[in-house]
Formats: structure tokens, sequence, C-alpha cells
């Protein structure tokens, strides 16, 4: 019986989905990283205002191929009430994006977290048009975020 129960714990948050605005820095970045460590899990992202079908920022993807980790293939796509509605558990990068989601898509309530709420409920800085250091920053305070996870989903 007690197998059962933690069988069923790690089945209950299947389909993840990780929102920020423009789903072309934060929220791609930390879905691969997320897909890395739970291959198991059905992990996507989104933005809350992204055009559809852009390329991940070049800073971006550079940081992140300096790790390791492709981001040539992610295309943008915009937040739908149908993606929040098949997602189990939402992560968000910051405290605003979660009342823009509850009042865009109020189903949302109950299922959305911080990406940083296991380090202490951090929000997740956006370093779209800043530096180089800043983005090697939000990568690795992203991949801890990531590790966070660990155990919980």
């Amino acid at each position: 019986m007690h197998g059962n129960l933690i069988f069923n714990q790690m089945l209950m948050f299947n389909n993840i989905l990780i929102v920020c605005m423009g789903n072309i820095c934060r929220s791609p970045t930390a879905e691969r990283l997320m897909q890395e460590l739970f291959p198991q899990k059905r992990i996507h992202s989104a933005g809350l205002i992204a055009l559809e079908n852009q390329p991940v920022d070049a800073q971006a993807r550079h940081i992140a191929k300096n790790y390791h980790i492709s981001l040539e293939e992610n295309r943008s796509r915009r937040l739908t009430g149908h993606l929040c509605q098949m997602a189990d558990l939402i992560l968000v990068m910051e405290n605003a994006h979660t009342q823009k989601l509850y009042r865009q898509f109020p189903q949302t309530r109950g299922k959305v977290m911080l990406f940083g709420e296991w380090l202490n409920k951090t929000e997740i800085p956006d370093p779209y048009k800043h530096s180089e250091e800043m983005f090697v920053h939000v990568y690795q305070l992203m991949e801890k975020a990531a590790e966070s996870w660990q155990g919980k989903i």
C-alpha cells in the first residue's frame, strides 16, 4: 500500500507548464532544465505576452549552450486557456505573473507556484536586454530552482 501512495504522488504533477512573459529567455531555459531532471514528466513553457514561433533570445541560447543545454529548437508560444487546463502545475518566474494568470485564466487558481518556490520563494528576474553577467546569474538561479524541485513533483 505504501508503494502505491508514493507512486500516486509522483503522478500528481505529470504535466508541468513553465510561464514567463515572452517565452524567449526564462521559461524555455527552465523548461529544458526541468526536462533534464524529470524526463518522465511532460514539461512545456509559454509566455503571457509571447509572440508566436520566435526563437529563444540569442544571449539566452549562448549562455545555455555554455552549460551544455541546447535551446536552438525552441520556439515561443503564447499562453492559452487550453495550456492552463492541461497543466497539473504551473510554475511562474515572478509573483506578478501569478496575478496576471489569475486575472486572465481564473481556472489556474490552486495550481500556480513560483519556479523559485523552494529557494525561499525567490523570484527569477528577467534578463532580457541586460548584460551577459545578468544572463549567467539568471541561468544559475534557474538551475538551482530546477534542482530544488527534486523530490517534490
